[in-house]
């Protein structure tokens, strides 16, 4: 029996429906190259994706002081720890576009092991795995490990990325979002071996 893809529980609105919108739109199609089923969903409230984006902007900006591709690993560990695929095949995409390695995406989940990753980088995936979880895990140990490689404003961002991915984990988890052709590429190629399941994806 052919598995399909799940039934979105509210279907992604076209990216014309809210014309206040198309400034957003227009910046996430130059920056993705197409604009998120997330955020076609979300356009029912225009406030919440203004919001958004400027959120998301500033957290996963390059106008930090944490690299912008380990910001995408950073979210693609707090997604795994929390199921959520769609963001999976998002932050993966957005990793590899920023910089990442692929060998290093493959890495990602054995970062504690693997000579790809530095000290610096496991404790705050460390912590970011931790805090994905439910009830948070974070240990004062885990934070003061995180402390001795990060300034407090880096640590500052870091936990800024990992608690905005745990808005985006619980809503596209909550709503069945539907990937997009390419972050659906990019799950198939670089996140079998991470438990990512195609089957869950596939269209009819």
């Amino acid at each position: 029996m052919t598995k399909t893809l799940p039934v979105p529980r509210l279907s992604p609105l076209s990216a014309d429906h809210t014309p206040e919108l198309g400034e957003a739109f227009a910046a996430a199609r130059k920056m993705l190259g197409f604009v998120p089923n997330a955020m076609l969903i979300l356009q029912r409230k225009p406030a919440m994706v203004k919001a958004f984006m400027a959120l998301a902007g500033t957290v996963l900006g390059p106008g930090g002081e944490v690299n912008p591709g380990f910001k995408e690993m950073i979210a693609h560990v707090v997604s795994h720890a929390a199921g959520c695929q769609y963001c999976m095949a998002h932050t993966a995409g957005g990793a590899l576009h920023k910089g990442v390695s692929a060998d290093k995406l493959a890495a990602i989940l054995e970062f504690q092991s693997s000579p790809l990753f530095t000290p610096a980088e496991r404790a705050a995936l460390a912590c970011a795995s931790a805090a994905a979880s439910a009830p948070n895990a974070v240990t004062d140990e885990l934070f003061a490990g995180m402390k001795q490689h990060w300034s407090e404003e880096q640590v500052v961002e870091i936990v800024a990325v990992i608690s905005l991915f745990g808005f985006l984990n619980r809503f596209n988890d909550t709503m069945a979002t539907p990937l997009e052709d390419e972050p659906l590429a990019v799950g198939r190629q670089h996140l079998v071996a991470q438990g990512w399941d195609p089957a869950r994806h596939m269209r009819s």
